[in-house]
């Protein structure tokens, strides 16, 4: 099979479920077990960070792979979703792994897979797993796909859990409330093995500390070690922060190349975890790596879709932001933009509840509603029904490129277009500007 065969069987064969939702969804860790060992578990052979949580966790996996690559360490990173190209998911020092190293994988073990009755998402991990391993990689940051306990990814031991933070996302299958989808995300904590919370709160610390008690594991709330001071804008691609370190009293001023006022969380949350995996762990972080690290973390790893500009007259900004957490704070982040005129090209998938979403959405916003080329996105019949109850300001548009378009079309060079509610209208919103600049 070539490279465009092989993933028409993955995607296929093998239903994701970016693609298919939670039918694609396979929990448990006994078949991605057999594969690993049929693999040599591949995973054993070098050290891993592994990452969870609602919100945050690609922005802070992407930080933490950053920081290590400067340090000095041959670094992967596993990531989901990818928004355009498959191999983003995953990367060694910042480059995805390359086409033939698909093909040749998948046709190597493809019989074993199918034995085994892989899920798309078991594949993927147990690839970067094994791919990580030829790669010569020295530490790897894995982030989980879906909850913490059940996911594939759990398969790993680490040398550090981080959990960003709890929000209800994925109910049918974490469970109804805050407490049950911290009990899958605890999950993750692991044997005498320390556990970073990046967000603290009542709903659900006793959670992870009594699941960190119950196998001797250390919990380290990140607000606890580390202190925002505060925060300024400086372009369109960085961001200045003022952050001291509680233990010592020690300031550091960082910038960062991701945008977006909820990393001033997940900014914290890499503080305290590449602060323990630098004070407590075989790893060597020295202050500049630390510092470079954060300041090219998008640019070292390819990260996309977190308050990314795409343009800057009229200002143009995506954001994959999807649940009820995530939208609250990308809410947040337009209502503060100071712009007399916002249009939003926005569509959501079947699976997410709009009850909770969108009512959410700034009142003082133009929305262009479309839906995504892929059958898990909803039809902008049903978004449009839930706009007209909420009184929104809206049109439709069939496809993605129709409502960009026609937003272009609509905004003068001082206003701004927001794109979102789903990673697959951020993703052809990245198709298509690649597609320009190529």
């Amino acid at each position: 099979m070539n490279y465009t065969e092989t993933l028409d069987f993955l995607f296929t064969a093998m239903p994701s479920f970016q693609r298919v939702g939670g039918d694609a969804y396979k929990p448990g860790l006994e078949r991605i077990a057999a594969f690993c060992q049929h693999l040599g578990n591949p995973q054993r052979n070098y050290y891993i960070i592994h990452v969870a949580g609602t919100n945050g966790k690609g922005s802070v996996s992407h930080m933490l792979a950053s920081i290590l690559r400067e340090a000095g360490y041959r670094t992967g990173l596993f990531t989901s979703p990818h928004l355009v190209d498959f191999r983003e998911r995953i990367r060694v020092d910042g480059e995805m792994i390359p086409k033939q190293r698909v093909v040749n994988f998948v046709n190597k073990h493809r019989e074993k897979m199918q034995e085994l009755d892989l899920s798309f998402f078991e594949m993927t991990a147990a690839m970067a797993f094994d791919y990580f391993d030829q790669s010569d990689v020295e530490v790897a940051v894995i982030e989980t796909g879906l909850g913490g306990r059940l996911d594939a990814t759990n398969l790993i031991t680490p040398i550090l859990s981080v959990i960003t933070n709890i929000g209800l996302e994925h109910t049918e299958f974490l469970g109804d409330t805050i407490e049950k989808v911290a009990a899958e995300k605890a999950g993750i904590i692991k044997k005498s093995i320390p556990v970073v919370i990046g967000q603290r709160c009542e709903a659900y610390n006793a959670v992870f500390e009594q699941r960190a008690e119950e196998l001797h594991s250390k919990v380290i709330y990140a607000e606890q070690e580390f202190l925002l001071n505060g925060v300024e804008h400086f372009d369109n691609q960085h961001q200045h922060f003022s952050i001291t370190r509680v233990r010592d009293n020690r300031l550091f001023e960082l910038d960062l190349d991701l945008l977006g006022e909820y990393q001033r969380h997940n900014i914290i949350t890499a503080c305290a975890a590449a602060d323990y995996l630098a004070e407590l762990t075989p790893l060597t972080i020295s202050r500049r790596a630390f510092r470079e690290g954060l300041a090219a973390a998008a640019a070292n790893t390819g990260f996309m879709g977190r308050w990314q500009v795409i343009a800057t007259e009229p200002y143009t900004v995506c954001d994959t932001g999807h649940n009820a957490d995530g939208m609250r704070l990308v809410a947040s982040q337009l209502e503060a933009l100071e712009s007399d005129r916002i249009f939003a090209v926005m569509g959501f998938a079947k699976d997410k509840d709009l009850n909770k979403i969108m009512p959410l959405l700034p009142k003082n916003i133009h929305y262009i509603f479309t839906k995504a080329s892929i059958d898990r996105a909803r039809c902008v019949e049903d978004i449009a029904l839930m706009a007209d109850g909420l009184g929104l300001d809206y049109e439709c548009k069939a496809t993605v490129t129709e409502a960009l378009t026609y937003a272009r079309s609509l905004a003068l060079a001082s206003d701004v277009i927001f794109i979102g509610g789903s990673n697959f209208v951020v993703a052809e919103v990245e198709e298509i500007t690649r597609s320009v600049v190529e």
